[in-house]
């Protein structure tokens, strides 16, 4: 809305992070299907395509000021957000979503590791950590693991980490529309990437609903949405609450996909979830969450 400046309840992020991180996870696997028709570079060029053109309508990027000590992050955090894009779709091709997830998440996870200071924070991580050690399939189901794609995923949560923390420098002022600055910088070096990667068939009309609905669930809506999160929370909380991110990639293998998980999964699911409760428990003795423009 423009010209609206209100302060949010401290519970509205993590609401938010909750919606957006469902949302992500419905369109990767809305997203996967596409894989066989139009290849994952052709998912990737179409989200992004669809995605910026949604978002660019609603929030009108033209009409943005940027700092000059903003417009480097800026340029980071949409060159980030596109790389993460890309890489993450080319490593579910060969790695099962949940692993791929909980491989991209070590790049929030070490934002979080690297922005503690007390001890309670500590705790949380290594309640994060313990959880993705164990939702990894080590030991004898390493080897069914395709290497090229784990690094893909490890690559894409090393952008997921540039994303965290230029999304919050560039998006202090203009909120969620930001990302439709950062959206379209991305859309320059990545959908021409994807289009000349892509079939054919990207082509086809009937793709295109397919491809309208992953641009939604997996870009306007979740990433408008973590703007609002990323400039309302510290970077460590944001980071910690990530960590429910690969739990709900297993859960939704579970639903979708009729995977299983073990005992010792189960727990590590618990133990994630754990971590980004505690880190939301102990939010109010941080700095106060600075109060943004709705735009």
């Amino acid at each position: 809305m423009p010209g609206l400046s209100r302060k949010a309840p401290v519970w509205l992020p993590i609401v938010v992070i909750l919606i957006a991180m469902l949302s992500i996870q419905s369109g990767a696997s809305l997203a996967k299907s596409l894989f066989p028709i139009i290849g994952a570079p052709g998912v990737t060029a179409l989200r992004i395509a669809l995605g910026t053109l949604i978002l660019v309508i609603i929030f009108k990027p033209w009409r943005l000021r940027f700092k000059k000590e903003q417009r480097l992050p800026l340029l980071f955090y949409g060159l980030s957000l596109g790389a993460m894009n890309y890489l993450f779709y080319l490593s579910i091709q060969t790695v099962p979503l949940g692993v791929a997830v909980a491989l991209e998440f070590t790049g929030p996870l070490a934002v979080a590791l690297f922005s503690s200071r007390r001890p309670v924070d500590f705790v949380w991580v290594v309640l994060a950590v313990l959880g993705l050690w164990f939702l990894l399939p080590l030991g004898q189901n390493i080897s069914h693991v395709d290497l090229t794609g784990a690094a893909l995923a490890l690559g894409a949560g090393a952008c997921w980490a540039v994303y965290i923390l230029t999304g919050q420098r560039a998006g202090e002022e203009h909120g969620p529309a930001t990302v439709a600055l950062g959206s379209l910088i991305a859309a320059i070096i990545f959908v021409p990437l994807g289009m000349a990667q892509a079939t054919e068939s990207i082509w086809q009309w009937s793709v295109l609903p397919i491809g309208l609905a992953v641009a939604v669930l997996s870009t306007a809506l979740p990433y408008s949405l973590e703007m609002i999160a990323l400039t309302r929370l510290p970077t460590r909380i944001f980071g910690t609450l990530m960590s429910m991110e690969p739990a709900l990639a297993a859960m939704s293998g579970m639903v979708f996909l009729g995977e299983s998980l073990t005992l010792v999964q189960v727990l590590a699911l618990c133990s994630i979830i754990a971590a980004s409760m505690g880190s939301t428990l102990t939010m109010r003795s941080e700095p106060k969450i600075k109060e943004i423009d709705i735009h």
